[in-house]
């Protein structure tokens, strides 16, 4: 009897921690110091999405997502692709967030995996609705934000399916990605969305400042002292799976994302929104 309540109660508490690890969402925060940040960009900050996949957390409408990203106030947002899943047919529930963070906040997006697994006509449709949200959308392009004189570069690039195997991947990565962040100017300051933070040495090839990253889901499950155990490609422990890195000068940031496609589960790996605030460090 004493041996059956036990059971009972450890897979009452796993499944608790189950459910909060999957439907509460988390903010994390993140300074970055630099002195090529121009001084009419100190204290800019950035609210990152990634890997929403469509999900519902607690609260009408996410509301408890934009709640947290309204207490920021920030400058801008950016979405660093898989908002949506390759299978759905539905996209009522990412449309709906994005269309009313739209009217308070300007948007960068850029398409992960999981948006080039959709049949064109819906990437397509996708991309028409938040065009109409007056969504900026970065497919292996630059785009400037002026501030009195002084500017700040986002580099949205479009990595191809091909990049995302485990087996038989092409090597060619850096001619790829080269194509749009060869133009970058080493004396501004350059941001990077990319989904895939597995190619952070390659971006870190080129005059690349900041790199902004989802994918790996965190790992999916997370312990202790060992970090993330698993990426969506099914290999054991990633190496960028969540937080901060850094090669030589050039950041990485990675996201723990939002939601999980299916099968997917979350574990001791709560859901996050990313804030990153820039600092001049002259």
């Amino acid at each position: 009897m004493i041996k059956n309540l036990l059971t009972l109660s450890g897979f009452a508490l796993i499944s608790a921690l189950i459910y909060l690890d999957n439907k509460i969402i988390k903010l994390s925060k993140y300074e970055i110091k630099s002195n090529k940040i121009p001084k009419e960009f100190n204290k800019f900050k950035i609210i990152h999405l990634s890997d929403f996949h469509n999900y519902n957390f607690i609260g009408k409408d996410n509301f408890q997502v934009i709640k947290k990203i309204d207490t920021e106030a920030p400058n801008i947002i950016v979405m660093t692709g898989d908002m949506v899943n390759k299978y759905d047919k539905d996209f009522s529930v990412f449309f709906k967030l994005a269309e009313t963070l739209s009217k308070s906040y300007k948007i960068y997006y850029i398409i992960g995996n999981h948006e080039q697994r959709l049949k064109k006509h819906d990437l397509d449709f996708i991309t028409k609705r938040l065009s109409e949200f007056n969504i900026t959308i970065l497919n292996d392009e630059k785009l400037t934000i002026q501030e009195k004189g002084s500017c700040l570069n986002i580099y949205g690039i479009n990595i191809p399916l091909s990049f995302y195997k485990t087996r038989n991947r092409p090597s060619n990565i850096e001619e790829v990605i080269g194509k749009v962040l060869k133009r970058c100017d080493s004396k501004e300051y350059n941001i990077l969305l990319a989904h895939n933070p597995l190619y952070f040495k390659e971006y870190t090839k080129f005059d690349i400042d900041l790199v902004l990253s989802g994918h790996v889901h965190g790992g999916m499950i997370r312990l202790p002292f060992i970090g993330g155990i698993l990426s969506p490609e099914r290999k054991f422990f990633p190496k960028y799976n969540s937080g901060i890195y850094t090669i030589d000068t050039k950041k990485l940031i990675v996201s723990r994302g939002m939601g999980h496609s299916k099968p997917g589960i979350r574990l001791f790996n709560m859901p996050e929104i990313l804030s990153i605030t820039l600092r001049n460090e002259s």
